[in-house]
């Protein structure tokens, strides 16, 4: 095992080649909470690394990526974020946040550990899902503080009828003041159950922290979200050279089928390619035929040209 880099970080709870360390946290809207870093060196010395930031109900451990990562020698970093995860409370409502923006907080305070204690100089964030949203978000008002933007199947529009949408949100405008902390319900489970090995997919996770039946969506949250959409689909600026990554389908069923292996089943790809020109200016757009919502928990092909496509991207 690696040599713990500071005496501020621990053994990771969740895997023993990985370290951990708290960020505490200013008080929000809903009270105390913090937020987790995660982090494995690469085994050469370097001075480029990698943020990633996870997607709702989500936590880091997608191990794979940081070996990925790792091997094109870089340090790897992952957040998991105010009440996900490894920085969830079993009092805290799981996943509550009240603005997209107030995520800044702990993404500045992972990237003061990775530059100016760990000597970190050049820096991808890699978002996924709901992390995609917020990095896009963090790299447009942050423009000078990262290098490289990399999304996987960035969170950009609700994935709901055009009916759906015009009742659904007027009730979010009207709630999310109202009644925060109650919800609706969120995303089927068919999702959690094509990935989990104990259902019909490959990954063993926490599912206290990321459970089958799903957390409810609630009103705070989905209102911080709306704007956060809002503001990426009047569109942006970002400066820096962005990557998005997305399946070339998705799967709108409410039941498992074995074509949710091959598919987006969260979000509706044609958001994603729609909504991700208005990112800025230097955007590469790639579709990952057979690709799942997490393109990196993928079938074992699939997932094999995500990293592909990622690594000649990143050496361009």
């Amino acid at each position: 095992m690696t040599k713990i880099p500071t005496q501020n970080f621990i053994e990771d709870i969740c895997n023993k080649d990985f370290f951990m360390r708290t960020l505490p946290l200013k008080p929000d809207r809903f009270g105390k909470s913090n937020a987790t870093l995660v982090y494995k060196p690469s085994e050469t010395n370097s001075i480029k690394a990698v943020l990633y930031i996870h997607g709702f109900i989500d936590y880091f451990f997608q191990w794979e990526l940081a070996e990925f990562y790792n091997k094109l020698g870089y340090n790897f970093f992952a957040v998991d974020l105010r009440r996900y995860g490894r920085s969830l409370d079993n009092a805290q409502k799981p996943n509550i946040i009240n603005a997209v923006e107030d995520y800044y907080e702990e993404i500045n305070a992972a990237l003061q550990i990775m530059k100016n204690e760990l000597g970190n100089e050049y820096i991808i964030i890699n978002g996924h899902s709901t992390g995609g949203l917020i990095a896009s978000l963090y790299a447009n008002d942050f423009p000078k503080k990262i290098d490289a933007l990399i999304l996987n199947s960035p969170f950009f529009e609700f994935n709901v009828s055009a009916i759906e949408k015009f009742v659904l949100l007027p009730v979010i405008k009207l709630l999310h003041n109202l009644i925060p902390e109650k919800g609706m319900d969120s995303l089927t489970e068919v999702y959690p159950k094509s990935l989990s090995k104990d259902h019909y997919g490959e990954w063993d996770f926490n599912l206290t922290w990321k459970p089958i039946e799903n957390f409810p969506a609630f009103f705070a949250w989905l209102h911080a979200i709306r704007n956060g959409h809002l503001r990426v689909q009047k569109g942006l600026n970002i400066k820096v050279p962005i990557l998005v990554l997305f399946s070339d389908k998705s799967y709108k069923g409410k039941k498992y089928s074995a074509e949710a292996q091959i598919c987006d089943s969260v979000l509706d790809v044609n958001d994603i390619r729609k909504y991700s020109d208005n990112l800025g200016v230097n955007i590469t757009k790639i579709e990952i035929k057979n690709g799942m919502h997490d393109l990196i928990l993928s079938k074992k092909d699939v997932r094999e040209e995500v990293y592909h496509q990622m690594k000649i991207w990143m050496q361009i």
